[in-house]
């Protein structure tokens, strides 16, 4: 292999895991097919009126997969959260209350704007609603809401199931792939809650939904030393049930918001 080669090798496999995904494609399409059995009827017209025949769940992933052309280079920061280590619940929220960066918060509520907008085109309508769509479930990712210390955990090496990776590539997809179920299967097995608790779950702000995905990722980074960086059937059996209530309050989430919006 020529030198030139080599280098480019290396800077993919070291580069690589700085680039996850949240929730991955399982993920995401899990949030948005639990989001479609909570739509009111009229939310659901209009949403087909926008996306057609795709569905919420396909349309999850659109946002990341644009990441392929570089026009939309400018929506990177849009996905995600860097807040200090350490921060208390109180703390975090009151940070996120006089946010102004470009990150997932201000951008997601930007998004809500947007769609409340009665003057948009159609496909404005679309860009905004796909991205939307994705971005609730970015906010649900622990590691999406985390510390800019270890880059949303990016920077915390762990071996899952003896192969390299690190905590923010296990939390968006090794733990959700690790399930092998379809979205379809895997939402049919999760998706199961009371109308006072998705009621509860709607009631909660942008704010309160992000300060709970940081808190999440606070318990997670203590777990992880120098002595102790692998993960496998332990580290799922522990942290699955986080996993899908993130997911599962991510898909109420979503509903309640496209509800309000369109409903």
């Amino acid at each position: 292999m020529k030198p030139v080669n080599k280098i480019l090798l290396l800077f993919f496999f070291f580069a690589l895991p700085f680039y996850s995904l949240a929730w991955g494609v399982l993920g995401h399409r899990i949030v948005g097919e639990i989001a479609d059995s909570y739509l009111t009827a009229k939310a659901r017209a209009e949403i087909k009126k926008i996306l057609g025949d795709e569905s919420i769940a396909i349309s999850a992933n659109w946002a990341d997969f644009i990441k392929s052309d570089s026009t939309y280079n400018y929506l990177s920061p849009w996905h995600y959260i860097n807040l200090e280590r350490g921060l208390s619940k109180e703390s975090a929220k009151a940070f996120l209350l006089k946010d102004t960066a470009v990150d997932l918060y201000t951008k997601l509520n930007f998004v809500v704007k947007q769609l409340k907008t009665k003057s948009l085109s159609l496909d404005q309508k679309r860009f905004y609603l796909k991205l939307l769509i994705h971005f609730v479930g970015d906010a649900h990712q622990p590691l999406h809401a985390s510390g800019k210390e270890t880059a949303g955990g990016n920077r915390v090496r762990v071996l899952w199931f003896n192969n390299q990776s690190n905590l923010h590539a296990v939390w968006d997809e090794a733990l959700v792939n690790f399930q092998q179920l379809s979205y379809t299967e895997y939402t049919a097995a999760i998706n199961h809650t009371t109308l006072k608790q998705r009621q509860a779950w709607q009631k909660n702000s942008i704010a309160d939904w992000i300060t709970e995905s940081y808190l999440v990722s606070e318990t997670l980074y203590p777990e992880i030393t120098e002595k102790d960086q692998k993960l496998s059937y332990d580290y799922n059996f522990r942290h699955i049930k986080s996993v899908n209530e993130q997911l599962l309050k991510g898909g109420v989430r979503l509903a309640g918001l496209l509800n309000a919006i369109f409903g």
